[in-house]
């Protein structure tokens, strides 16, 4: 089978995830691409958790509203999903749980009873069973559970899937595909590696979906490196934490959502004021206030941009996937660190908490080369001296020889706080200048990129996780899709390049209000048509491709 996706599904508690993670490195094993969406609510216990794995010969980003297979641990997974199966498609499910199914039963009560297994296995005995059905090879299935399931839990796992397998018969084969095996990543295990990648000193965050597994990846990483990894009290004490960091010379990045973002606006008002270099990942999440907190949106782009008081220049990139991810991780951080300004990675739980092949090569970010103090006048040292382009000599505090403030309150260049006219004017436009330094400094970075329609005069544009859908959907139509990455400062003269030629153009937002549609306004674009959804899920490609031959 060319393509191929698995639907599996439980309560919260039994594992999806991690069962999610495993068809997903099996799938990869045999040489394809993979893509996982992964949905549950805010619970920790019940409710209903399902994932959906899909793979193919080519790189995939969203999934499909129809499956080939719907492994269940429980009754409300054959319920909500049977009727998502695509034609020849089969349940496989518990039958010591499962009452109601058409499908193929596994006897895992009795499995795990006579292996003295706990339960948690159960989503490996139906991984077990599902790959014996779609003839996905022993060794192949031994291999994964082996380097997947932590070492003192894998020889009961192991006993528990070899039952399953045996319980049932290949029904198909998947086929396998030509290219070598790609690791999968999670949005958030990218980001991490990106942030690394880009220098990264300190990392600094409390738990809030959907950027958590940064801190967790990361914290187990610190083990092994000179990494620091904090979790302080609340989202307050975390950005200040960075910003501490910063001042005393070390890159610090931090991770929140929404809610998080709030408490940290007055904090990214002083990184803008005493030009402290700060990375945010903000993972959007659909508000007001608490909202969904378990699911994705693009809700955060004004608020990103205006977060604040007073004017101050900031980085905000959107990446697509795990790989834009990666890259504009390592390139957020070291463009704060070089034009002293916040920089935000903005992304959502779709792209955070999804499963996806990655071919980026570790080595294509270059890595930071140390700031030296050398040449930078002592005497006196001049935290904030105006400069042609903005930036100021940074020095970490403690340096010998050199006083280096850091002040909330308008300065002049040694940092005494000021209010007089004139010197206010000569700092606020020396920090105008940084943000136009930034600005002309991102050219040499593809901020737009193009996908085909040479000769088209439709155009698409997308921003963030949506892109996946969007480029699926337009394969088959005459246009061209349009993706900002960097949303601040808005790449103008990259975007028009981008739009010259069309005569309609279509924006594409996981919102309510057209985020994105209203930064082009400001910036002299128009958009003619518009799709958006805003109830918490990303598209797909089925929907993307009705909603797209609406409006093009």
């Amino acid at each position: 089978m060319q393509e191929y996706s698995v639907l599996i599904g439980g309560r919260a508690g039994e594992g999806i995830n991690r069962a999610s993670a495993v068809l997903c490195h099996l799938l990869a094993r045999l040489g394809r691409y993979v893509y996982m969406y992964f949905d549950y609510p805010s619970l920790v216990r019940g409710g209903h958790n399902f994932a959906v794995v899909r793979s193919a010969g080519r790189p995939v980003r969203t999934h499909r509203d129809r499956v080939d297979a719907v492994l269940a641990l429980d009754q409300a997974t054959v319920d909500r999903h049977a009727g998502a199966l695509a034609s020849g498609g089969v349940v496989v499910y518990d039958a010591s749980v499962v009452k109601r199914a058409d499908g193929i039963p596994v006897p895992l009560g009795g499995i795990l009873e006579e292996e003295r297994a706990p339960a948690i296995t159960r989503n490996a005995g139906l991984v077990g069973a599902f790959c014996r059905i779609a003839g996905v090879p022993w060794e192949v299935v031994e291999e994964v559970f082996r380097a997947e399931v932590p070492e003192r839990f894998v020889d009961v796992n192991l006993r528990v899937v070899r039952r399953a397998w045996e319980s049932v018969e290949e029904r198909g084969r998947i086929e396998r595909g030509s290219m070598a095996t790609l690791p999968v990543l999670t949005g958030n295990e990218a980001i991490a590696l990106g942030l690394v990648r880009g220098g990264l000193e300190t990392y600094v965050a409390y738990p809030m979906t959907p950027t958590s597994n940064i801190l967790h990846f990361l914290a187990e990483f610190a083990g092994r490196s000179a990494l620091t990894v904090l979790h302080p009290e609340n989202e307050i004490a975390v950005i200040l934490v960075a910003l501490g960091c910063a001042y005393a010379g070390k890159r610090a990045a931090v991770g929140t959502s929404g809610g998080g973002f709030c408490l940290m606006t007055e904090s990214l008002s002083l990184a803008g004021q005493a030009e402290l270099p700060v990375t945010v990942v903000l993972g959007q999440r659909p508000g007001p206030s608490t909202g969904l907190p378990t699911h994705s949106c693009q809700t955060d782009l004004l608020f990103a941009c205006h977060a604040g008081q007073g004017e101050f220049p900031r980085l905000i990139a959107a990446p697509a996937d795990a790989d834009e991810a990666y890259a504009w991780a390592a390139r957020v951080l070291d463009l704060s660190w070089r034009f002293q300004v916040p920089g935000i990675l903005l992304v959502d739980k779709t792209l955070c908490e999804g499963g996806y092949s990655c071919s980026f090569d570790p080595g294509t970010e270059p890595v930071p080369p140390p700031e030296l103090p050398g040449g930078v006048p002592l005497d006196p040292y001049l935290r904030y001296r105006v400069t042609e382009n903005g930036v100021s000599p940074a020095l970490p505090a403690g340096t010998p020889g050199a006083v280096v403030k850091a002040n909330s309150y308008e300065h002049d260049e040694a940092g005494i706080t000021t209010e007089e006219a004139k010197t206010t004017v000569r700092m606020q436009e020396k920090r105008r200048r940084k943000g136009e330094a930034l600005a002309f400094a991102l050219d040499a970075y593809e901020t737009v990129v193009v996908h085909g329609g040479d000769g088209a005069r439709a155009g698409v544009v997308a921003w963030g996780s949506t892109a996946g859908a969007v480029l699926e959907a337009a394969a088959g139509l005459p246009v061209r899709v349009i993706r900002p990455i960097v949303l601040e400062p808005f790449p103008a003269g990259a975007f028009r390049r981008a739009v010259d030629g069309l005569e309609r153009l279509v924006v594409v937002e996981e919102n309510m209000t057209g985020q994105l549609e209203q930064v082009m306004r400001v910036h002299g674009f128009f958009a003619d048509a518009r799709v958006r959804r805003y109830d918490g899920r990303p598209f797909t490609v089925e929907e993307m491709v009705a909603r797209l031959a609406e409006v093009v």
